[in-house]
């Protein structure tokens, strides 16, 4: 891989994962365009470690206090023998750990088909684009409760994570999928970007470690490079301000303005599949 490539799928990353656009369909596309070949699978999962690192930036001081309060709970909890949530990060540790769940056996249970969508024609990623689209426009124009922390449930949890196993497939973006799932759950727009990113760490970590794992085992070529070096740190620097980015079109309702770009590379892609 040379290191124009590198620069060009790092800064693809940055912005596809948390855009609501699918990192993985742009990648899979971007890879067939450039001809490149499972020899590169390493440097795909390392991408997704460096849009993590752009999660832990963008909500740092959150994370620490879940992590802090998490283990508080549990400390109180063993010492009293009673657990009780006693504030907003002990049940939003407590709500991503429940999320993860059907994210987790999706992905395990359906490991094979996900993984033979990537090296499929590029048809399916076309039409994945179009339904992320379509999902994008109708949470955009439907009215919603506005719950927040304190009013979502563990199955509004749940849900959402069924929703981010589902994401699994190329095209089908995690961000937009989760928030969407988040809105039409009632939670309102801060409450349902946050709680999207946040549940993203343990899954892109989990899953970008078994990719790691499998990479190694099936003896695929495995090497820091300065194209790697570079990919990953524009993938993590890019993804800080596409994380705010897409917090200031939420705000402003604008949402749906990514449906116009997906369905548009949607019937591009598919368009491309038959003069493939």
């Amino acid at each position: 891989m040379t290191l124009v490539q590198a620069i060009i799928l790092g800064i693809f990353q940055g912005i596809a994962e948390f855009l609501p656009i699918s990192s993985s369909g742009h990648l899979v596309i971007l890879q067939k365009f450039f001809g490149i070949q499972e020899g590169n699978l390493f440097f795909t999962e390392m991408l997704h470690f460096g849009t993590l690192i752009s999660i832990v930036i963008v909500y740092f001081n959150d994370i620490i206090k879940i992590i802090v309060e998490f283990f508080k709970m549990l400390g109180n909890g063993i010492k009293h023998k009673k657990f009780r949530i006693a504030n907003g990060y002990q049940k939003l540790g407590l709500l991503i750990i429940a999320g993860s769940v059907p994210t987790a056996i999706i992905g395990l249970l359906f490991e094979d088909f996900f993984e033979s969508l990537y090296s499929a024609s590029v048809l399916p990623i076309g039409i994945a684009f179009l339904v992320t689209g379509v999902l994008l426009w109708i949470a955009n124009n439907k009215s919603y409760e506005n719950k927040s922390i304190k009013n979502m449930t563990f199955f509004d949890s749940l849900i959402i994570g069924t929703f981010q196993g589902i994401a699994i497939i190329p095209g089908i973006s995690r961000s937009g999928s989760t928030i969407v799932g988040g809105l039409f759950m009632g939670l309102n727009r801060s409450l349902a970007t946050e709680f999207s990113f946040l549940l993203a760490l343990p899954a892109t970590f989990g899953a970008g470690l078994l990719g790691i794992i499998d990479v190694v085992k099936t003896g695929s070529e495995v090497a820091f490079t300065m194209p790697l070096l570079v990919g990953v740190i524009l993938s993590a620097v890019i993804g800080v301000f596409a994380i705010k980015f897409l917090m200031n079109m939420l705000k402003k309702d604008k949402l749906h303005y990514f449906s116009y770009y997906l369905w548009v590379v949607g019937i591009i892609t598919i368009i491309f599949h038959f003069f493939e």
